[in-house]
């Protein structure tokens, strides 16, 4: 009986989240039309040289598309070069753009008042640039230039990665007993942590780690609100989980580690695809008493690095109280909002 009651409330509580404009799954057929229409594009420019656009969803119909000479964020575009701003709204089944104009702020609530870009307009905004979006083709001019874009699904190159020999499985999909709280959802083998914090059982020092996660889809949302999680390295370190696809990259942003460093490169897919941390993690060292070395920290996000051999010079917000440098739990942030796990495992290092 008890069962049975607590599925019907996940059944209800999944409702809910669809009728207040959060999705947790890409095939929930209450999805709205922009879910098709948001994501990355690839393809040329008119005069040969390579071309994408990330398009942003606001919710009602509305969007902003960052196009990126050179290529997607990750592949040839660097953070830093020239971009284009467009603003977009449903047309029936198609996607209609022009160049973003007006006073508009990064982050802005409402579409009229958004921007992707901390700058806008950003350098190299092509004025009278426009777009149109329809069958997963994003066609339009960028300056005098014309341009054809395809709309694709990037997949991180560790997607799937295999736990090493002697790495402690921390999740595969059988059974959460790794985990103090968060929920097997016994449907898809996820691991849920329903808007509350999850703590590892174990404590670790120095480690490699893998794990593979989804953002929830919430266009409407901004900022801190659009899916905010939080994975913590010895529970001292957080490197912010978020729905960012598009933006700056900021250290409050996916991939960044919260109040100490942006991320090298945004590599925040779009919400309700999976991506991937790999992290390679060395603690603080305390020597009679006194920190004598900072905790140092690799991380590839969908395989590309975002923090090389980074120095963290102390810990960051919601950690725990222990001192710096001594072992501690990986913590998996809920902040009320409803994160999805998979493929985690760990390999202690000496």
């Amino acid at each position: 009986m008890k069962k049975t009651l607590l599925t019907l409330g996940i059944i209800l509580s999944l409702n809910a989240t669809a009728a207040n404009g959060l999705w947790t799954d890409a095939k929930d057929k209450t999805l709205p039309a922009d879910f098709k229409i948001q994501g990355e594009y690839i393809g040329e420019l008119s005069c040969g040289c390579d071309f994408g656009a990330q398009v942003i969803a606001l919710g009602n119909g509305e969007f902003q598309a960052v196009l990126y000479p050179l290529g997607l964020p990750g592949a040839d575009w660097e953070r830093g070069d020239e971009r284009s701003v467009l603003t977009g709204k449903l047309d029936g089944k198609k996607a209609v753009f022009a160049s973003a104009t007006g006073k508009r702020r990064y982050l802005g609530g409402k579409a009229s008042e958004f921007s992707a870009t901390g700058q806008f307009p950003p350098k190299g905004q092509k004025e009278g640039s426009s777009a149109t979006i329809e069958n997963g083709k994003m066609t339009g001019k960028h300056g005098k230039k014309t341009f054809e874009l395809k709309r694709i699904i990037r997949k991180s190159p560790t997607m799937g990665a295999a736990p090493p020999k002697g790495a402690i499985a921390l999740f595969d999909g059988t059974g959460k007993g790794e985990w103090q709280g968060g929920r097997l959802d016994e449907k898809t083998n996820l691991l849920n942590t329903d808007g509350r914090d999850i703590k590892t059982k174990r404590s670790f020092q120095n480690y490699t780690m893998h794990i593979e996660f989804m953002l929830p889809f919430k266009p409407a949302a901004r900022g801190q609100g659009r899916g905010n999680s939080g994975f913590y390295q010895v529970d001292h370190y957080e490197v912010q989980i978020l729905d960012s696809f598009g933006l700056e990259g900021k250290n409050n942003e996916c991939g960044g580690v919260y109040t100490k460093a942006d991320p090298i490169v945004n590599m925040c897919l779009p919400p309700l695809q999976w991506q991937t941390y790999d992290v390679e993690f060395s603690n603080a060292v305390i020597k009679d008493g006194k920190k004598i070395k900072n905790a140092r920290m690799t991380l590839k996000h969908n395989g590309v690095v975002v923090h090389k051999d980074l120095n963290i010079n102390g810990k960051t917000g919601g950690a725990r109280r222990g001192a710096e440098g001594t072992p501690g739990p990986i913590k998996l942030q809920g902040h009320g909002n409803p994160l999805q796990f998979r493929n985690a495992w760990i390999l202690e290092q000496k």
